[in-house]
């Protein structure tokens, strides 16, 4: 049975932390994704018959002779010479700083403790579902997306100075659309750069966006980290990329030359160490830069604490004439002062700089602080006279500590660059150089200078207050409702008695059904509902059309993007509010059953299988997954048909006779509280039968059974003996309905194992794809409909309420209120003058 992605992701990172112990995840991520990457070359290349395929296994040092190798008790020594270093001297592009040292024992302990630790990581990687022979790099990539989900986790445990290894996917893919690289334009000789590439995920994601094996090339400080890159590239398919590394870094010992010339690329990408202090630490520059060899500071010297420029003009010098690029800098260069004023005033002028992203704070793993992505292209840079600003601040999603970009927001963002929209000024406007240079403005590009993201403020109408009546300003800010339904407004309100301020018609109580029910919301309505009932009548064979061996994500990217496109015009929705429920669906439940689909089918994938029991760290039996059904003793669960649906088409009866049976069990427990309840207590009537204390009072059948014996028909005990007579009937009826409901739902059970193997392909695609998947998208689009109904008459409600009592009546009734109890004391013989 093929095992979900996502329950492949997660059990990776389970069981790898698991394993970590003591050790900080910075280091035991090493240990991890060398593991990866040598189960994925052994897959890959151990059994290859090219003549000189891209990574060389000698004999002895792939991963099954790593598996050997457990229990041995010098288990860590033997992998460092028997494994890492044949496969350093096989291939030149490994160096032995790349891998980490299993024989270490500060890391993985010492004696016992250090063999079963490895042992056990040699185990995970072990599993079936981890068999990247058949890794399909260039369209479903497994493996290339289980290590960007291992990155992640490992980036955000690995603490504020630790985590810059890794830029977050979503910002990298961002960077990798507006840089302008497509398989339109990209070939084998097609160039990209990335001067501070820490474990490569920026420049793989150009390289995904080119669609082709581009040549990439990429310099890292830190060696081990460096390693991680090269194991990246090879993981990725590109074992042709070089990556150098070397204690000087970038700036002051660039590894890529043409002589004595730093290269030039198409494109160049970074993520840059924010506000690095030790820059030109090894550098001798004189005024206007001139002990730099490489010409790169021309338009000005950094300052020494502050190297954000520095990278920024290393990029500049390493772009050819028609090269563009990205660059993730911090907000302070937008604005700080002294030197680097003086670079960005250049910089503006120079046309290159062709567009700002704001992004949301707290992004990144090394740092809280928010960042931008400063978009370079030196094509027509002397004719460019503006600079596109787009403010993203406000699109993310929390996850955990930090923030995430979700894939509305990086839509919204590349469409908005892509088409230079500026439809909402609130998020994105081109700002001529003249306003830039303007001397109010003085060259300082901070967004909110030129975009006003703010909400608006929710002001306070004080005639409202003293005389009634609500503003027309405040409805007429809802404009845009106004615009689809102008009936509604006059259905809503009339003209106050004075200018500028109008009165409810009706009372606030009735304010959401005359909404609903008013024909122009039923209009717009049924409108979108027609919008999304068109995507799914186009959807549906798309998605049944998906068979054994498909490729689930450009299925998932063709559908959403129709489903942007059907609501891009569709008035009062966000249409990428509509996108990202699809979006979100996708990563809960649909990749899931797509990619089992691609890769067992739709029958086998439909199968129940019997839900895995496993221990717990302290040794009890825990079922590792939500249970389906049961069958007796065994818990079964069929990934891409819950049992829930196949009830729901077949066995709705069954389920009535269950939904019954559970609320006649209900009522029972209502009926042997309450007998509880009355008759407890010292002189209570079933005082005598009832155990426990508190919350946790019961009485059982054989504590009644064993009074009944002591009373006998004692004629004292009538009424005792009858309240214990009613309980025992009400136990015999509960112990009765216990037994029905378990034979039925026996039955049930036993009706749905023997149907899931008869279900036709035919039959089980309706079920996954119109009563699971689609049913599911249906009801989200339904919750946006919803939303922008509630959002509506929580405003008018809001409104209403708060000018509904005018200050004169509120005084009034203050003293109403204030005589009726004075009247009251009065007549309770308090008075006083």
């Amino acid at each position: 049975m093929a095992i979900k992605k996502s329950d492949l992701y997660s059990s990776l990172w389970a069981s790898c932390d698991e394993l970590r112990g003591g050790m900080d995840a910075s280091q035991y991520k090493d240990y991890v994704l060398f593991m990866l990457f040598i189960k994925y070359i052994s897959d890959k290349y151990g059994n290859s018959e090219d003549f000189a395929p891209p990574v060389v296994i000698p004999e002895g040092a792939g991963f099954q002779d790593m598996v050997a190798l457990k229990g041995n008790s010098d288990i860590g020594n033997l992998i460092n010479i028997q494994v890492i270093q044949p496969l350093i001297d096989a291939n030149s592009r490994l160096g032995r700083s790349d891998f980490p040292d299993f024989n270490d024992s500060n890391k993985l302990g010492d004696g016992a403790a250090k063999v079963e630790r490895i042992g056990n990581l040699i185990a995970i990687f072990e599993s079936p579902a981890l068999d990247f022979s058949k890794n399909r790099a260039e369209n479903d990539d497994i493996l290339g997306d289980a290590y960007e989900y291992l990155m992640r986790h490992f980036a955000s445990q690995s603490g504020k100075s630790k985590g810059q290894f890794y830029t977050p996917s979503e910002v990298s893919r961002i960077i990798a659309k507006v840089i302008g690289i497509s398989p339109d334009n990209s070939i084998a000789a097609t160039t990209a750069y990335d001067p501070t590439c820490g474990s490569g995920s920026l420049l793989l994601k150009v390289a995904a966006e080119a669609g082709k094996h581009i040549t990439l090339e990429g310099q890292e400080k830190d060696v081990t980290t460096a390693g991680l890159a090269r194991m990246n590239m090879i993981l990725h398919d590109f074992p042709t990329a070089t990556i150098m590394s070397g204690g000087e870094g970038t700036l002051v010992k660039p590894r890529f030359l043409d002589g004595e010339q730093l290269r030039t690329y198409n494109y160049v990408v970074a993520n840059p160490p924010f506000s690095d202090k030790t820059w030109s630490t090894g550098l001798a520059l004189g005024e206007g830069g001139s002990g730099d060899r490489y010409q790169r500071f021309s338009w000005g010297v950094p300052p020494p604490k502050q190297g954000d420029y520095a990278y920024l003009l290393h990029i500049i010098r390493s772009l050819k004439s028609t090269g563009k690029g990205a660059c993730i800098l911090p907000h302070g260069v937008l604005f700080r002062g002294n030197a680097e004023a003086v670079i960005r005033q250049q910089l503006v002028r120079s046309g290159l700089l062709k567009t700002i992203i704001g992004l949301p704070a707290n992004l990144f793993y090394g740092t809280g602080i928010p960042a931008c992505i400063l978009v370079l292209d030196k094509e027509n840079a002397t004719a460019r006279n503006g600079i596109f600003m787009i403010d993203a601040s406000k699109g993310f999603k929390k996850d955990g500590p930090k923030n995430r970009l979700r894939e509305q927001d990086i839509h919204r963002i590349v469409d908005t660059f892509s088409r230079l929209d500026e439809s909402d000024p609130r998020y994105a406007r081109l700002v001529p150089v003249e306003e830039i240079a303007d001397p109010k403005n003085d060259y300082n590009l901070n967004l909110p200078r030129y975009i006003d993201s703010s909400d608006p403020e929710d002001l306070q109408d004080i005639d409202g207050h003293l005389r009634g009546g609500i503003p027309e300003r405040d409805l007429d800010a809802l404009g845009n409702y106004w615009t689809v339904m102008p009936g509604l407004r006059a259905a809503l309100f009339q003209p106050s008695n004075r200018p500028g301020y109008a009165d409810l018609k009706l009372l606030i109580t009735e304010l959401k059904a005359t909404i609903f029910s008013h024909p122009e919301f039923t209009a717009f309505t049924t409108e979108a509902q027609q919008l999304f009932a068109d995507w799914r009548a186009a959807t549906v064979p798309l998605l049944k059309a998906l068979e054994l061996g498909g490729h689930p994500k450009p299925l998932i990217e063709a559908i959403a993007e129709d489903l942007l496109a059907a609501f891009k015009d569709a008035p009062l929705l966000d249409a990428y509010d509509v996108y990202q429920h699809l979006m979100d669906y996708w990563a809960a439940t649909l990749q899931d059953d797509a990619y089992l689909i691609a890769e067992a089918g739709w029958i086998a994938g439909t199968l129940p299988r019997e839900i895995r029991q496993v221990k717990n760290k302290e040794g009890k039996l825990i079922w590792l997954e939500k249970e389906d059904f049961r069958q007796g003793k065994r818990r079964f669960k069929s990934d891409l048909v819950p049992a829930e649906l196949l009830i729901a088409r077949f066995f709705k009866a069954e389920q009535d006779t269950i939904s019954d049976l559970d609320g006649l069990l209900a009522s029972l427990q209502q009926e042997l509280d309450e007998a509880l309840e009355e008759n407890s207590g010292e002189e209570g009537l079933l005082a005598e039968v009832i155990e426990g204390e508190g919350d946790k009072q019961k009485i059982t059948a054989k504590a009644v059974k064993a009074r009944l014996k002591v009373i006998g028909r004692d004629a004292d005990y009538a009424e005792e003996r009858q309240a214990l007579f009613d309980y025992a009937d009400f136990l015999t009826q509960q112990s009765e309905a216990k037994a029905l409901l378990k034979a039925a739902q026996d039955d049930l059970d036993a009706k749905l194992l023997a149907k899931y193997p008869t279900l036709s392909e035919d039959e089980i695609k309706t079920l996954v794809v119109d009563d699971k998947w689609l049913a599911s998208i249906a009801a989200a689009v339904q919750g946006e409909l919803d939303r922008v109904s509630q959002t509506l008459t929580g405003r008018i409600r809001q409104l209403a309420e708060r000018y509904e009592t005018p200050l004169p009546k509120l005084i009034d009734d203050v003293y109403r209120l204030a005589a009726r109890v004075e009247e009251h004391l009065k007549a309770m013989g308090a008075v006083w003058n």
